[in-house]
């Protein structure tokens, strides 16, 4: 008789399914309305997550505190968090209309409000993505929030060390403190954090706002303080959804509400029966890529057309980047900021409208008014917010009693993307997208390829990617496994499989867009997870993202107008 081998899990297959609980768990929360992230009802996300111990996340298993992972769910969420004992997940449910001033994360666009001193209020107007999003990060910061108070409390009545007390001095203070006072604030809070004094001032600065200079200090204490709380008094911070979130999610309501305001624009300027190509993309890259040439012909008789991208793209370029917007929306640019609550701005181009030949695209203008396409350019959407938007938009608008199609000739997406083989600007042409904690897949012929953008000086690589849950929730072993084994994954993001998904349902089962609609993907890599240091928490791409962004719009462009 054959024995079976036993096979003993891999710590991807762990991984994998600690991921699978995460969600299963997530949308029960959800679904039940309010938990207790350091409660009964928070453990299964607690414990799956310190199994996961994504990369993002670097040493949250650790006893001590782990600050780059901190610095980036802090600037992921709104300005004042770590302060609040309730957290309030809403639909947009007309805070925008009263006092409360809307505070928005640098690095996410939602709206948040401050109810009060305990209350925080975040708008969900992007589907479940950003509760998934959102609900990660607090786990991982009332994980770390408990290892402060793990060292700092002395006894079961309260009682903390002697750097707890010095730290909450400082912050007590509520003023900007002098290099020395500075300097011994850290020393404390280094003893605190299981960090060195070295450590802590190197990310300082990183932490520091002009409004909260001692950032840094502030956020350690109130996680601190509230930790203290839970532990002492089991007085336990909360999360709840509203009953309209609740009732709303899925439904595509800010979605539909977009897309049908971007329709009614285009039959007032008679564009919707024209050919139209769709580009998901930032707001800057098309527009600089038409009109930069002309708006900036002093400039580019001194620099190569990649170094002008470079000087619109520096912060302090401000009247260089109002130039060309001047020149765009004199020259046939239509500019319609969001008031769907998706945050998903769009510039429409009226082809007619521009002289091609004045880009430096290598373009063959056409004579024919019948051929002047549009091109739609839409900014990021956020994970399953991409199959929303999408799929509303490619529905016939309905116009006057009348439905009418589309004429979509193309889809574009270009964005960013965590890459497994290269480094950070690298460019990933996909061939398929594998949806993650799925059987799906959707390979597609894609109209660029490696050739197209190789001879750059950039690595250009192709294959399948995977569209992963949450950027926030992987590590080494699961994207090895992508990596090493048959699938040959070269990249993951969060919206791929979500577009391909709204497009093959429009094109081939709807029928409502021609059936032979050409898509194009290319992602540039925003970071390489599998490189100690190089995950999204180590820092932007800086001015190495200019070049892989410009390269892949022109392509896109050139392929568009020289068909």
């Amino acid at each position: 008789m054959n024995k079976k081998k036993h096979h003993a899990r891999t710590r991807a297959q762990e991984s994998s399914n600690a991921i699978e609980r995460m969600y299963i768990t997530m949308r029960h929360l959800f679904n039940r309305g309010f938990y207790k992230p350091m409660g009964v009802s928070g453990e299964t996300l607690r414990e799956a997550l310190l199994l996961l111990r994504p990369e993002i996340y670097g040493s949250i298993g650790d006893e001590k505190a782990e600050l780059e992972g901190l610095l980036y769910v802090i600037d992921r969420l709104p300005q004042g968090i770590e302060e609040c004992m309730f957290i309030n997940l809403t639909s947009d449910e007309g805070y925008g209309n009263s006092h409360f001033k809307a505070i928005i994360p640098p690095k996410r666009r939602r709206n948040c409000y401050r109810i009060d001193d305990e209350q925080m209020n975040i708008e969900i107007t992007r589907g479940r993505s950003e509760i998934y999003d959102i609900l990660t990060h607090l786990t991982f910061m009332f994980v770390e929030s408990h290892k402060i108070s793990k060292r700092v409390l002395i006894d079961e009545s309260g009682g903390t060390t002697r750097d707890w007390i010095k730290l909450e001095k400082a912050v007590l203070a509520k003023k900007k403190l002098t290099q020395n006072e500075r300097e011994i604030a850290i020393t404390h809070t280094a003893n605190i954090l299981g960090r060195t004094f070295d450590e802590l001032r190197f990310v300082y600065e990183q932490f520091q706002t002009p409004e909260q200079p001692e950032r840094l200090l502030h956020i350690v204490y109130w996680l601190g303080k509230l930790a203290i709380e839970e532990v002492i008094n089991n007085n336990k911070r909360t999360i709840t959804f509203s009953p309209v979130l609740r009732e709303r999610l899925g439904h595509h309501i800010h979605g539909e509400i977009w897309a049908d305001n971007i329709k009614n624009i285009l039959h007032k300027n008679n564009l919707l029966e024209r050919p139209m190509h769709i580009i998901s993309a930032n707001m800057h890259s098309v527009m600089n890529t038409i009109y930069a040439p002309t708006a900036l012909k002093s400039l580019l008789g001194k620099k190569t057309i990649f170094q002008v991208y470079e000087e619109i793209s520096k912060k302090e370029n401000e009247s260089l980047r109002e130039k060309v917007t001047k020149q765009a929306l004199q020259g046939g640019m239509i500019y319609i900021p969001d008031t769907s609550g998706t945050n998903i701005d769009v510039q429409i181009f009226d082809t007619e409208k521009i002289d091609l030949l004045k880009t430096d695209l290598e373009i063959t203008k056409s004579d024919k008014k019948s051929e002047k396409p549009i091109i739609f350019v839409m900014d990021y959407a956020f994970g399953e917010q991409a199959y929303e938007t999408i799929d509303e938009l490619l529905k016939p608008a309905q116009i006057d009693n009348k439905s009418i199609h589309l004429n979509v000739a193309s889809v574009s997406i270009m964005g960013k993307a965590g890459i497994l083989e290269g480094g950070k600007g690298d460019i990933m042409i996909p061939s398929a997208h594998i949806f993650e904690g799925t059987a799906d897949n959707y390979p597609f012929v894609n109209e660029l390829s490696k050739a197209d953008l190789d001879g750059h000086g950039l690595a250009v690589f192709e294959g399948s990617m995977i569209t992963v849950l949450g950027t926030s929730l992987q590590n080494k072993d699961i994207l090895r496994f992508f990596y090493n084994s048959t699938w040959h994954v070269i990249g993951l993001e969060m919206e791929g499989a979500h577009y391909q998904k709204a497009i093959q349902s429009a094109s081939k089962v709807r029928k409502t867009i021609n059936p032979d609609v050409k898509v194009r993907y290319a992602y540039y890599a925003s970071d390489n997870p599998l490189e100690t240091g190089g995950t999204l928490a180590s820092g932007g791409l800086g001015t190495s993202g200019v070049k892989p962004t410009y390269l892949i719009t022109r392509k896109i462009l050139q392929q568009i107008f020289n068909n």
